[in-house]
């Protein structure tokens, strides 16, 4: 059994799929923490930078940030239902995103991506 499993994804078709290939290929794990990336909560939309003024209300800004940690919340949920399906808790950067690369290159622990299979479409 592993001990814990950080997945990663961005909610895509895709990165599911690459989740879903990744569990397969692991032994179960002990613990599995599923996480995203959300748009920074940025305060300027509001105060507005040098000249220019905000473009939303306080009120505005409070829904808007809200909803993007719903929309984090929805991919994470999503997820999660991947790994229960799936009934399982070298690498250059012209393969990986600049977030795969930088943890694959800065992570304390062992790291895995995976992608999708391709289509045989």
């Amino acid at each position: 059994m592993t001990g814990t499993v950080v997945l990663a994804t961005d909610g895509s078709d895709l990165a599911l799929q690459a989740l879903s290939a990744g569990l397969s290929l692991l032994a179960p794990a002990e613990r599995v923490v599923v996480v995203t990336v959300i748009e920074d909560h940025d305060e300027s939309l509001v105060t507005g930078a040098g000249h220019a003024g905000g473009v939303m209300s306080p009120q505005e800004f409070d829904a808007y940030t809200v909803q993007l940690e719903a929309d984090g919340g929805a991919v994470v949920e999503q997820a999660a239902t991947v790994m229960g399906s799936r009934g399982r808790g070298g690498l250059r950067r012209a393969l990986l995103g600049s977030v795969s690369d930088y943890v694959v290159r800065n992570a304390p622990c062992t790291v895995m991506v995976t992608r999708a299979a391709p289509s045989s479409e």
